[in-house]
């Protein structure tokens, strides 16, 4: 089945509040070989100005992942997971992650591309703290392939 074309414009309920934690944060950052003291010491985050640690920019990722899973789980998507393979990412942010934030996100999408057999999906995971105000957009382009 291909992607289903309906997906466009497609909203998706708001996730589950995410409370950032300060050792997630540090153990993203070891991940990532994120290694700015901001991303482990509490003192040296404070000192520039922030609450807790800062997550590294790509710790978006961890929230926007709920929000693929609902695309990725929607009977009628058309999207087969064994066929998709993760072609692009960016982010644009209001203000950085840091720990203590509750955030929730809510899935559109925003792009179809057909070609051949498959299709370039792209989505935007608008991602909010617990006061409702933007912290960053997450967008994501998948690469969906067509039956054998």
């Amino acid at each position: 089945m291909p992607v289903n074309p309906e997906l466009l414009g497609r909203a998706f309920p708001p996730t589950a509040p995410y409370l950032v934690g300060r050792e997630k944060v540090r153990e993203f950052a070891r991940a990532v070989f994120a290694t700015d003291p901001q991303h482990d010491d509490p003192a040296a985050a404070v000192a520039l100005g922030y609450a807790d640690v800062v997550a590294p920019p790509t710790f978006a990722m961890v929230i926007q992942d709920f929000t693929l899973q609902q695309l990725l789980s929607e009977p009628d998507s058309g999207i087969v997971l064994e066929r998709v393979v993760h072609a692009e990412q960016r982010f644009r942010y209001t203000r950085p992650i840091v720990a203590g934030d509750e955030l929730s996100a809510v899935l559109t999408v925003t792009a179809i591309r057909a070609f051949g057999k498959g299709a370039m999906v792209t989505s935007e995971a608008e991602i909010t703290d617990a006061g409702g105000d933007h912290v960053v957009t997450a967008t994501s382009v998948l690469l969906v392939g067509g039956d054998e």
